[in-house]
């Protein structure tokens, strides 16, 4: 489901972001999001800060949106980064890499520095309350890799490499620190497998 959310992210920015404010992109990896809200945007004075602590991966994306003065690319952590006058925060599959103790004070950071009517888009991994679900989603996201030629090797080792760093949690524990945050109204727009992306408005 990747796609179809960056593709979103640009229509949601087409009806979301303000003029004479900024937008976040948290975990920006290659820019992918970055790009699709300069260009869904209306706003020719559109700001994109795009934040990664990679610094390869900065620098790769630097590559890629050269020339697109609007988007400036930041090395850093994300939970140091200062959010100001922002109207789009986005944090694709970001949150989930973050120690659990920090995630509640970074959210509501981001609702406190959303202009009012500001969105919040959240994509992460996440696990199902119930666990013989969890499983076929689990099983079902692994058969989707095998029918794209990932060896039963490369699926294990993908596996015990995130282990104990990808860190998921449920929709509705996302939901209820959306609530805690200050966030007005949220909702699962998106769901592929146990992968969602979650928009949160101020």
């Amino acid at each position: 489901g990747y796609a179809a959310s960056i593709e979103a992210i640009g229509s949601l920015a087409a009806r979301y972001v303000q003029p004479g404010t900024q937008c976040y992109d948290l975990g920006c990896s290659l820019g992918a999001a970055s790009l699709a809200m300069l260009q869904g945007s209306r706003t020719p004075d559109c700001q994109i800060i795009a934040v990664d602590n990679s610094e390869a991966m900065v620098d790769r994306c630097a590559e890629i949106v050269a020339g697109h003065d609007n988007i400036e690319l930041v090395l850093a952590d994300v939970r140091d980064v200062p959010i100001e006058n922002a109207s789009m925060v986005v944090m694709n599959y970001t949150l989930q890499f973050l120690d659990p103790d920090s995630r509640d004070a970074l959210v509501a950071r981001i609702c406190d520095n959303l202009v009012p009517g500001g969105l919040f888009v959240l994509s992460e991994k996440v696990v199902d309350e119930d666990p013989n679900i969890e499983d076929m989603l689990v099983d079902q996201h692994h058969e989707h890799k095998r029918r794209n030629d990932y060896s039963q090797l490369e699926i294990s080792r993908k596996r015990a490499a995130l282990e104990n760093v990808l860190i998921p949690e449920t929709v509705a524990a996302h939901r209820k620190r959306l609530a805690d945050a200050g966030f007005t109204h949220s909702a699962v727009w998106l769901r592929y497998f146990n992968f969602v992306s979650i928009v949160a408005i101020k």
